[in-house]
């Protein structure tokens, strides 16, 4: 796929943003934009606010908007300060923006529910309806198994008729619980992510080899900048093919880059290459 344009969101703006695809639309095809930022800490009112002006220009220019893992907050542990319920205002705004954009929009927030605490993904439609995904492997090194609660099932949603699985950051480590299901494959998987500089070279490794291994697209959207617990962040946001070939890398700077996928090449390439039936059956207890 090329990039087709490149142009700046506003004269005064930080943000790029770029296209690429393919020139005549298919109803098989899909549009994503990934969505690269630096993120205020601990300030959702603040993020809400500048994710809203940096992804305006995507209405009716895409199909799905991807934004980073608690992208309201940071990868804060702070979640007493946070949390926010299913019925706050950042749930709002995601219907908000779906319904604006005329597209769905994904990403993940602090949220509070019974009492516990959730790195949440929300998976929300322009209409309205959402599916959420509480991510399962919580990192450890950062202590957050002490503060949240982790998620037990796996989210595999369909949208514009393709299947997509969204997973959090360090599930990307744990290839068995981002592995194809048996029967009814997934055409999409997407990581979002606060995952630090100093262990770039395994999130740039590891998002092509789960592309490889699942015979799928692969999106991947980290943020940018230094956040409140001195962690730095270099983006790294992503888009591969199916055959693990990188449609789009993004680097250091802020940006928004939109990709149109092949639904119907992929799944060509899955007949010409049929090694997903030759997979082992996983069970995670």
């Amino acid at each position: 796929m090329r990039i087709e344009k490149w142009f700046l969101l506003s004269k005064n703006s930080d943000t790029a943003h770029k296209f690429a695809g393919i020139r005549s639309r298919s109803h098989f095809n899909m549009r994503i934009s990934i969505v690269q930022s630096n993120l205020h800490w601990e300030d959702p009112k603040a993020n809400r606010a500048a994710f809203a002006q940096k992804i305006a220009p995507l209405a009716g220019q895409t199909d799905l908007v991807v934004l980073p893992e608690m992208f309201t907050s940071g990868f804060s542990m702070n979640a007493a300060a946070l949390a926010e319920p299913m019925d706050g205002p950042t749930m709002q705004w995601l219907g908000d923006q779906a319904a604006r954009l005329g597209a769905a929009i994904t990403g993940s927030f602090i949220c509070l529910e019974n009492d516990r605490f959730y790195n949440r993904l929300i998976f929300m439609r322009p209409d309205g309806q959402y599916e959420h995904y509480d991510k399962r492997h919580l990192f450890t090194l950062a202590r957050e198994h002490e503060t949240f609660t982790p998620g037990k099932e796996r989210l595999i949603t369909t949208w514009k008729g393709w299947r997509i699985c969204p997973l959090i950051c360090y599930d990307l480590r744990f290839p068995a619980w981002g592995r194809q299901p048996k029967a009814n494959a997934f055409d999409l998987l997407i990581y979002v992510a606060n995952w630090p500089s100093k262990r770039g070279h395994h999130w740039r490794s590891l998002l092509p080899a789960r592309a490889i291994e699942n015979q799928c697209f692969v999106a991947g959207v980290n943020i940018v900048g230094t956040d409140g617990a001195g962690l730095d962040y270099v983006g790294d946001s992503c888009i591969w093919d199916y055959s693990g070939q990188d449609i789009c890398r993004l680097s250091v700077q802020p940006g928004i880059f939109t990709a149109e996928l092949d639904l119907v090449s992929m799944q060509e390439y899955r007949r010409q290459l049929a090694f997903l039936g030759d997979a082992d059956s996983l069970s995670i207890l």
